[in-house]
């Protein structure tokens, strides 16, 4: 019996966060090892949680990675991975092989996962959805690595409209139609910013953001994004966690309430963060 009633305790805890989220917008950036893991309640639970949300009248949105299956059909192609600054750099063979695993491979098969728990997901190649610039500051040679500038947002609110949750792979054209590869943090926040999106949830293989990366236990759970620049300083935010802190900040400054960094390795814990009074990752407010 006992049991039970926690079960309905769970369900209470929850339920002011439901009555408060009904019909926002969640932006969810889906990210991290764990999406090729060989588990699959891992890599379902986050479709589950999706579909929750869908269920409780929040609209999710999510913006999806996929670094690691990337990285393994460049070596299976015989072409090298390279990072510049935290982002890949992309020349104009291998930006035909992102597009190709993003938009035709993984994106389809996340729509699978959440239409297979009774979700409806739709699937957008980012190119439909994003439009970018060259992303080359610092005088650094990114090659064909995008910096989304605009989000067309009808057919994504057409379907919000509809109950129908978008899922958008992270590539862009620019004004003359080359595709770009385009980091998921950055697009995720452009696609928050454009959509005007309560909350913007990142997910990936670490915790959150650690004063210690070789220690889980130095989890950072909220931060201020007054504290961001002297945390860039002592380099606790530095390399990968850069691009999500920096697009972060940009989407609290533009009117998101809150942006959480969640370890997608732990099942359901979008729910988790979002449902509960403590959370499980790293919030960043202003």
């Amino acid at each position: 019996m006992q049991q039970l009633i926690n079960k309905a305790n769970t369900l209470l805890e929850a339920l002011p966060y439901i009555q408060r989220f009904a019909g926002a917008t969640f932006v969810v950036k889906y990210g991290g090892s764990f999406m090729d893991s060989p588990d699959e309640t891992v890599r379902s639970g986050v479709a589950s949680d999706l579909v929750f949300l869908e269920a409780v009248e929040i609209n999710p949105v999510v913006v999806h990675g996929g670094g690691k299956r990337i990285n393994k059909a460049l070596e299976s192609e015989g072409f090298e991975t390279k990072f510049v600054n935290g982002l890949r750099y992309t020349d104009s063979a291998t930006v035909k092989v992102v597009d190709r695993v993003l938009s035709s491979e993984i994106n389809g098969e996340i729509v699978e996962m959440i239409n297979s728990f009774g979700g409806v997901a739709k699937g957008f190649a980012g190119t439909d959805i994003f439009s970018c610039k060259q992303h080359s500051p610092e005088s650094e040679d990114y090659g064909f690595v995008g910096e989304v500038i605009s989000v067309h947002t009808t057919p994504l609110e057409d379907c919000i409209s509809k109950g129908i949750t978008p899922v958008i792979s992270p590539t862009a054209k620019d004004s003359d139609g080359q595709i770009y590869n385009c980091n998921a943090d950055i697009a995720a926040a452009q696609t928050a910013i454009a959509l005007a999106a309560k909350r913007l949830v990142f997910m990936s293989d670490v915790p959150g953001l650690l004063r210690n990366p070789e220690d889980v236990d130095s989890l950072i759970p909220h931060l201020d994004i007054k504290e961001v620049d002297q945390l860039k300083q002592s380099g606790i935010i530095a390399k990968g966690m850069i691009p999500k802190v920096d697009s972060a900040v940009s989407a609290i400054n533009a009117g998101v309430d809150k942006v959480s960094f969640v370890d997608g390795r732990i099942n359901h814990a979008v729910l988790l963060e979002i449902f509960t009074d403590k959370g499980v990752g790293t919030e960043i407010v202003k």
